[in-house]
């Protein structure tokens, strides 16, 4: 597909990296610069999918983006979706914990772990008095004095003690990331509260100051998190909508080759460029490849490449989870769900992650007269459950329920989502070996690294990773440096 005045880019995965990586190559490329994106599975969007069920906007993977981090949102506006957004509702912002088989609400004004208000943390059940006057010691503790990376666990029983970490953090810190507190790195996935001890020493102190600033920008704040009425896959139609190339479902990439240990010759005069072989026996040409698949896929494709990379990215860990959306009549539904849900401490002897209850974080989530629930399964402490059939569990589900929440009811409609190997774990040292992935990556020309395994997990982390991609390798198609 490739000649003397052209340059093709295959991207290989179609999630929202691999779209993203499209959308923006296809944004500012020249009429010279042409792409294939080939999906294994059947349908775009990887972990976004939304299902329309009875009324029912069921979420099998994320639900919502940050919006302090600006991509998703921007994107959303860039494809005429900002009519749709949709924030969470505000109105009923508490959170729960569950504690020895009780729901006891996260206090007001914790954010994540650390307390800005007074009264509402004092006066709070969750923790116990030594556990809040060890919470308390933040303020009066030194900064560490070196840079390197550190666990949550270490840093969050360093700064605010044991309690703070079983109770607050690790269900809720380490639950956003379905990571084991113990082994998370706190510079990949919370590099701000490393930056809050750094600049005012006390992360309460530091906290209670950002907040302050943020509350005199208020005329201007966005809620924390947003999403699309229809759901995450109103996204992933709208992307798949403006894209023009060749695009391909079930089109899975079982081999690369390197063109110049053939003799071939890229368009720009240098040896270069892929040979990509499909599980159908097809095989293309193209000047460059951008991987947006799990880093174990992309070590499988890159071994016969380059082995010392394929070994550095084999090194990142994935876990796997599920989620079971329940939707209920309101009428046989015996409990307020008077806020957002509840988080699960790894000590409570349950098979739950947390559980969302989503018709209440989001409204229009479920019909007239009904409610939907989301529980999260599996992740690095209770994977076990994962190999339950499907009817077990959802027994399992309904009778953790009706001891944590009371209810009884049968739900109407059911939808479980697996998803294997796939939640990357960002261990202590994730920065550095991502850094040595990508300087082993630059040894391999016109390849190129990104997506959910890397820098940042989250929907717009992968959009940004994607448009970087893009800018990779338009700056290559040119002959121009990227910045």
């Amino acid at each position: 597909m490739s000649g003397p005045h052209n340059f093709h880019v295959a991207i290989i995965g179609g999630g929202i990296t691999g779209l993203a990586t499209a959308y923006y190559l296809q944004k500012d490329a020249p009429p010279y610069v042409t792409y294939s994106l080939l999906e294994s599975d059947s349908r775009w969007g990887g972990k976004i999918i939304t299902e329309d069920t009875f009324g029912f906007i069921i979420e099998g993977g994320p639900d919502s983006f940050i919006t302090q981090k600006p991509a998703a949102l921007n994107l959303c506006r860039e494809l005429g979706l900002e009519d749709h957004l949709l924030g969470t509702n505000e109105a009923q912002r508490k959170v729960y914990v569950l504690i020895n088989g009780r729901l006891r609400p996260l206090p007001d004004g914790v954010t994540l772990v650390i307390p800005t208000r007074f009264t509402p943390f004092v006066t709070s059940s969750l923790i116990s008095l030594p556990g809040k006057l060890r919470m308390a010691l933040d303020l009066i503790i030194p900064r560490r004095h070196h840079d390197g990376d550190e666990s949550l666990a270490s840093f969050i029983r360093r700064r605010l003690g044991q309690e703070a970490l079983d109770k607050i953090a690790e269900p809720l810190m380490s639950g956003i990331h379905v990571s084991d507190a113990e082994r998370q790195s706190l510079a990949a996935t919370f590099p701000r509260f490393m930056e809050l001890e750094r600049v005012h020493r006390s992360l309460i102190k530091g906290m209670v100051i950002q907040k302050s600033q943020r509350a005199r920008r208020a005329g201007l704040s966005l809620p924390p998190f947003m999403t699309l009425l229809g759901g995450l896959g109103e996204l992933v139609t709208a992307l798949c909508a403006q894209l023009h190339g060749d695009l391909r479902l079930n089109s899975s990439v079982v081999r690369l080759e390197r063109a110049d240990k053939r003799g071939e010759e890229s368009h720009y005069g240098k040896p270069g460029g892929y040979y990509i072989w499909l599980q159908d026996g097809q095989m293309l040409y193209t000047d460059a490849v951008v991987l947006t698949v799990p880093a174990y896929t992309a070590a499988k494709l890159i071994s016969p490449l380059h082995a010392t990379l394929s070994h550095r990215l084999r090194s990142i860990r994935y876990v796997s989870t599920a989620t079971l959306s329940l939707g209920y009549r309101y009428s046989e539904f015996d409990h307020p769900l008077d806020g957002f849900g509840f988080v699960v401490p790894r000590r409570e002897p349950t098979q739950l992650m947390a559980c969302s209850w989503t018709s209440t974080k989001f409204l229009h989530r479920a019909p007239a007269g009904h409610v939907l629930l989301r529980v999260f399964l599996g992740g690095p402490h209770r994977e076990e459950t994962l190999a339950l059939d499907n009817q077990s569990i959802l027994d399992l589900v309904r009778e953790e329920l009706r001891c944590i929440m009371g209810v009884d009811a049968y739900p109407v409609v059911t939808r479980l989502h697996r998803w294997q190997k796939a939640n990357p774990q960002y261990d202590v040292g994730h920065l550095e070996r991502v850094a040595e992935i990508e300087r082993l990556a630059g040894e391999l020309p016109g390849l190129y690294l990104a997506g959910s395994g890397y820098r940042g997990v989250g929907i717009p982390d992968c959009i940004v990773q994607g448009e970087k991609a893009a800018r990779a390798v338009l700056a290559m198609a040119t002959k121009r440096p990227t910045h």
